[in-house]
């Protein structure tokens, strides 16, 4: 089912639709304001590539009306044909692409290999909803070196959170946190200041939802009152720096609890993500009677490589912590993900647990 997310007009249109100015999150104060600015715009195209039922289409789309800029669509929109989407860039000069991580970056660079197009009007790539690892984010990179990479943290509780434009090829964990985004206590009791040395809740405040549409018991556990401030808290897990930054780990329910530490499938993926060999990963937990969980991983090979699964784990080891290595790793012939691009981790569990390695 749908989240059923419900939110006000108001609060929406200030939270995630346009009412902010992105990179510096100063508010819209009047109509005229955003009046003038949809009719001084630059006129930009920019080509968005999920599809509009995902908050970082939809909602791109009216931070473009807003800023008067050109919304340019792929001409097959059902689904990503990389071919299509480079000859609509060279067709209609769009300055930006809008995509949902990995998923979306790599068949494009993967066309590129096969044809030629003419890129150059392309300055930036605006990420959400889904990590760029940083092998994605290399090959990128070396492929347009003057490339920007915008990501944007958020989600359908809160609206756009936090922010990051860099051109380097590391891998965004670390955000520039917007008005109202805070890190709250693992008991959601207390907001932590920056500095503190425990990891907490990644929370928001200011405007929000009023809650999940007939369902008071869930709303009541994501939105609580802390300290007479409500808050959105959608789940992810977070750290605030002491320069005021925010690191984040990840989804908690998506995170495995092997020999009593938690593992953030994310920082596993992009760990084997960066191999040449694979093309696509997802990471999930299964039952172990000695751990209580174990890391499995699921592994879409690039088509003819040849890798073998020790080579895999060893690879990985050089970027995390032995104890957050696979246990065991799968080769399937497509990874499952849904069409805005997030993985399918209610498939990869059943695969993960069906049948031996």
């Amino acid at each position: 089912m749908p989240k059923g997310v419900l939110w006000r007009q108001h609060d929406i249109f200030m939270a995630a639709m346009g009412g902010r100015v992105v990179g510096t999150w100063k508010p819209m104060m009047n109509y005229e304001q955003i009046e003038k600015g949809a009719i001084d715009g630059s006129g930009l195209p920019v080509l968005v590539l999920p599809p509009l039922m995902h908050g970082g289409a939809q909602w791109g789309a009216f931070h473009l009306f807003r800023d008067g800029n050109a919304l340019v669509m792929p001409e097959d929109t059902r689904r990503m044909d990389p071919a299509d989407v480079w000859r609509t860039l060279e067709r209609e000069r769009a300055v930006t692409i809008s995509v949902i991580g990995d998923a979306m970056v790599r068949p494009l660079l993967d066309e590129l290999e096969r044809d030629k197009y003419d890129t150059e009007s392309l300055a930036a790539i605006a990420n959400g909803g889904a990590p760029l690892t940083p092998g994605v984010r290399r090959n990128l990179l070396a492929r347009f070196p003057h490339l920007i990479v915008a990501d944007t943290v958020g989600s359908s509780e809160t609206g756009a959170q936090m922010n990051l434009a860099t051109n380097q090829a590391e891998s965004a964990t670390i955000f520039n946190p917007g008005p109202g985004a805070v890190v709250l206590d693992a008991e959601r009791q207390h907001v932590l200041k920056p500095g503190h040395d425990g990891t907490g809740w990644l929370g928001q405040a200011g405007w929000m939802p009023l809650g999940y549409l007939g369902d008071a018991e869930r709303t009541a556990q994501t939105f609580p009152m802390v300290d007479g401030v409500r808050f959105a808290v959608p789940g992810d897990r977070a750290r605030h720096l002491s320069d005021g930054r925010i690191e984040l780990f990840g989804r908690d329910s998506l995170s495995i609890n092997s020999g009593g530490e938690k593992i953030f499938v994310e920082e596993v993926e992009a760990a084997i993500a960066a191999h040449s060999a694979v093309a696509d990963v997802i990471v999930v937990g299964r039952p172990s009677e000695r751990w209580g969980q174990e890391v499995c991983a699921l592994i879409e090979l690039v088509p003819g490589a040849i890798v073998t699964k020790g080579e895999i784990v060893d690879f990985s080891a050089r970027t995390i912590a032995r104890y957050k290595l696979p246990k065991s790793v799968r080769f399937v012939g497509h990874v499952q993900r849904s069409p805005s691009g997030k993985g399918d981790y209610r498939w990869a569990k059943e695969v993960a647990t069906s049948g031996p390695d």
